[in-house]
């Protein structure tokens, strides 16, 4: 159980991180003893789950890490659905639609839409990233109770930016605002230049799926934000019964 488990932390952190780690990158990071260390990689290299650069001394996550997430997408049945849903709205919009999914106290991003003008931006599919820093984090989390919303975050809440809600009392109200007003609305909290709105899919209680639209923050007048919102809570809407009417929970 115990290479079991660190097989997995092993490929998460590999996962994680933005570029290629060495064993004393990954000891540093994990604590795990070099030697066994060293046994995990060597077999998880010869498996194809994980593969090194030229120089045979830095590794990162290999294909048959995509195989394994590919065939997530593909056997979850209410992503066929969404896809339509995110391409009808982005029709509508214009903007780049994302559908993600709560993963504990992170959003795993499964499916998007990038805007036409997006300028060649690589998709957030299969990203994860902090709930409280996303709009559609945001609005997964206004699903469930204070109580619950605590138990579930860490202690110390992450900044992503200078923007990002990383105090517990400040998230919790603007997760009040979320439940009252039925969408989420985020400007510059976890990217620059970026504002985002989000709606839970309710096939589920709580749910666990939401879609956002993201638009340059420049875009986010008070009035356009309505409009956004409205286009994104129709669509969303239409996806939830859709789901439901099909069985899907």
């Amino acid at each position: 159980m115990k290479s079991a488990e660190r097989t997995v932390k092993i490929l998460e952190t590999l996962a994680a991180s933005p570029t290629r780690l060495t064993l004393s990158e990954l000891q540093e990071r994990m604590g795990y003893p070099r030697s066994s260390l060293h046994a995990l990689v060597r077999t998880l290299r010869e498996l194809k789950w994980v593969e090194a650069d030229e120089t045979g001394s830095a590794f990162g996550v290999g294909p048959h890490a995509l195989l394994s997430g590919t065939a997530y997408l593909d056997r979850d049945p209410a992503l066929r659905f969404a896809q339509e849903t995110l391409e009808d709205l982005r029709g509508e919009v214009g903007y780049t639609i994302h559908y993600a999914r709560r993963d504990d106290a992170h959003v795993l991003y499964l499916a998007s839409r990038e805007a036409r003008d997006s300028g060649g931006r690589v998709s957030r599919v299969g990203r994860r990233l902090p709930a409280h820093v996303t709009a559609l984090g945001q609005a997964l989390l206004a699903e469930l109770t204070e109580a619950e919303v605590d138990e579930l975050l860490p202690l110390q809440l992450e900044a992503l930016q200078p923007r990002t809600i990383a105090g517990r009392a400040a998230l919790h109200e603007e997760l009040d605002v979320v439940r009252k007003r039925g969408w989420a609305f985020e400007r510059e909290q976890n990217t620059e230049g970026v504002a985002c709105v989000a709606v839970a899919v309710g096939y589920r209680i709580p749910a666990t799926d939401a879609i956002s639209c993201s638009m340059p923050a420049d875009h986010a007048t008070p009035g356009h934000i309505e409009e956004v919102a409205d286009a994104v809570t129709r669509h969303t809407a239409a996806l939830a019964r859709r789901l439901r009417h099909e069985g899907i929970r």
